[in-house]
């Protein structure tokens, strides 16, 4: 069994991580730390494990007694830890938030499992990709593999509100947010750098724009995107090269249907669909932000790193009817 710890177990992602693990047949939760919650059930603040678990949340980590842990912390405190923190070297750490996904002085392995599936399964550390970067880049990469990316891309994603956090905020309360639709970072999100990166190691150059406008949706989870790029290129050479790209894949699928959200929510699943409308080419997308974007890509990650099918644990039912 691979021992987990879990650290900032109190978040939509500590709580999605804890679900799916306590249903992995190689995995065992060791602790789940939470500064704030010390002492309390686990279920008492993530309230869908009642009667699935009797875990509680610790104050304390004992590094030596896990495999692997996964820090669930917001961005920016993961960099933070690890220089007031030693872990040995024997624990691999997947970290969920962007403080290690551009590349850099560290030897954090981008865990994006369609272009870099080789090094995931060698690395001892794992930066996650982003949710809206996950569901942008699975759109985009057999388009850069086949050097279509010259021009600018257009690109618009729609989140629900779990991608805000559990902390309250001025946008995420239901009083607000139903009903309601709105923009937020445009040009400017901050997964725009991992986005372009990946783009330029599948492409081998990148001059072009990604001119990304991000929506707060009226929903609790999921992303839905669509990216334009324009090519003369024939649509069935394009989708002939997306199948040819995800035909090893083990969750990104392309699909010869249009899609929509509910096909992947609650799921490690990604869909992508391709239509040509005269030289402009509409890629929609589409993942649940909390596991392909977040939480069910770190599992799938782990199971890379400890030699396991990708899919162990992750073979969930999509909230669809």
């Amino acid at each position: 069994m691979i021992k987990v710890g879990i650290l900032g177990a109190a978040g939509y992602t500590g709580g999605e991580l804890i679900r799916v693990l306590l249903n992995h047949p190689e995995a065992e939760i060791v602790f789940a730390n939470s500064e704030s919650n010390a002492g309390n059930p686990v279920s008492d603040v993530h309230e869908g494990l009642i009667g699935e678990c009797e875990l509680r949340f610790t104050r304390n980590y004992d590094f030596d007694q896990v495999d692997v842990v996964f820090f669930c912390f917001g961005h920016g405190k993961s960099e933070a830890f690890l220089k007031e923190h030693a872990i040995p070297e024997h624990v691999k750490i997947i970290d969920l938030a962007q403080d290690f996904r551009i590349k850099g002085d560290h030897d954090y392995v981008y865990g994006l499992p369609e272009i870099n599936k080789a090094d995931i399964m060698q690395a001892q550390h794992v930066a996650n990709p982003g949710c809206f970067a996950t569901a942008i880049q699975l759109a985009l990469l057999p388009a850069a593999h086949l050097n279509l990316l010259k021009d600018d891309v257009s690109v618009n994603a729609i989140t629900g509100s779990t991608g805000a956090g559990q902390k309250p905020g001025a946008t995420t309360h239901f009083s607000w947010r139903t009903d309601n639709l709105s923009i937020y970072k445009p040009f400017q999100h901050q997964h725009i750098a991992e986005i372009r990166q990946s783009l330029k190691q599948v492409q081998g150059y990148l001059d072009a724009d990604i001119d990304f406008i991000p929506y707060r949706g009226n929903f609790a989870r999921g992303i839905f995107c669509t990216a334009v790029v324009k090519t003369p290129a024939p649509i069935e050479d394009i989708v002939e090269a997306y199948k040819e790209f995800y035909a090893d894949a083990a969750f990104t699928h392309y699909s010869d249907k249009a899609i929509d959200l509910k096909q992947v929510v609650n799921t490690n699943r990604a869909l992508v669909h391709c239509e040509k409308y005269g030289n402009k080419l509409l890629i929609t997308s589409a993942i649940d932000n909390l596991l392909k974007g977040a939480v069910g890509q770190a599992v799938q990650n782990m199971n890379l790193m400890f030699g396991l099918d990708e899919t162990t644990g992750l073979r969930l039912k999509a909230s669809a009817f």
